[in-house]
């Protein structure tokens, strides 16, 4: 059975983690199943948005604990976060389109966080996050000390972190941690309703709005504003913004191609 299911639409793809019986948690061959698709993703020009979520009552419950009993011994969890965890979050926040998460039940430990790092997250009422780590002798990883305190602040973050309880998507939703709450049987059609949107909007721009957000943390605000400068001439030789003033000023919906343009040499 395929780990990672990849169907493609019209612009977008959908990329289901596809371990049910295990409630989608992550072994090694998911994870490079996973990887292999959002290089996929990457690299095609006519994909210009991408929906991840899970097969099942699950998104994903982490990391599957048998795999390390399997293994004997102390395993180097550091090690496995270098090759497996950390590479997939950053290829998450790199990807130079949008990434849609529809956390279609439990999101635990990593599974937690590797929705964290998507772009947009949108869970079903039924859903939970739990940062399990704690409850095991671990630390949240996969991004969760970075993306807890900025989302809800540091007090409720070491409060998940520390204590390891569940956290319903409404109170998520209210705390900032996601983007929004569906009814479980709406959840797909409005994840999949917000990827199209998405795949139809300015992609090249798009990419840099995720640059920007990315770097912010990190940035002082001058440091920010000459970003902003360099991102926003990028995004202005683009086609997408010439056909955006046009849409505008003919008072109809822009039709983007999502490319970039080119920038005259200095």
């Amino acid at each position: 059975m395929e780990t990672v299911l990849v169907d493609r639409r019209a612009g977008w793809m959908v990329l289901t983690l596809n371990r049910p019986a295990r409630l989608n948690a992550f072994n090694e061959e998911m994870h490079l199943a996973l990887r292999r698709a959002l290089e996929e993703a990457a690299g095609d020009a006519a994909c210009r948005a991408v929906l991840l979520t899970g097969a099942g009552r699950a998104f994903c419950a982490g990391q599957d604990l048998a795999e390390r009993v399997q293994t004997g011994g102390a395993p180097d969890l550091g090690a496995s976060l270098d090759r497996l965890y950390n590479p997939l979050v950053r290829q998450l926040r790199a990807l130079d389109k949008p990434v849609v998460c529809a956390v279609n039940g439990v999101a635990a430990g990593a599974g937690a966080n590797i929705a964290l790092a998507c772009d947009i997250v949108l869970a079903a009422r039924s859903a939970t996050f739990i940062q399990a780590f704690s409850n095991i002798g671990l630390i949240p990883d996969s991004g969760g000390t970075f993306f807890l305190p900025r989302l809800i602040g540091d007090a409720r973050a070491r409060a998940l972190a520390l204590l390891g309880l569940p956290l319903d998507a409404a109170t998520a939703a209210q705390w900032g941690l996601i983007w929004a709450v569906a009814e479980d049987e709406a959840l797909a059609g409005e994840a999949e309703a917000i990827t199209a949107r998405l795949a139809a909007r300015a992609t090249h721009a798009l990419g840099l709005v995720k640059q920007a957000l990315n770097a912010s943390p990190g940035n002082t605000l001058d440091q920010q504003l000459d970003l902003e400068r360099d991102l926003q001439r990028l995004a202005g030789y683009a086609p997408d913004y010439a056909e955006g003033v046009r849409a505008f000023t003919q008072k109809r919906p822009p039709v983007f191609s999502g490319q970039p343009g080119r920038v005259p040499e200095a």
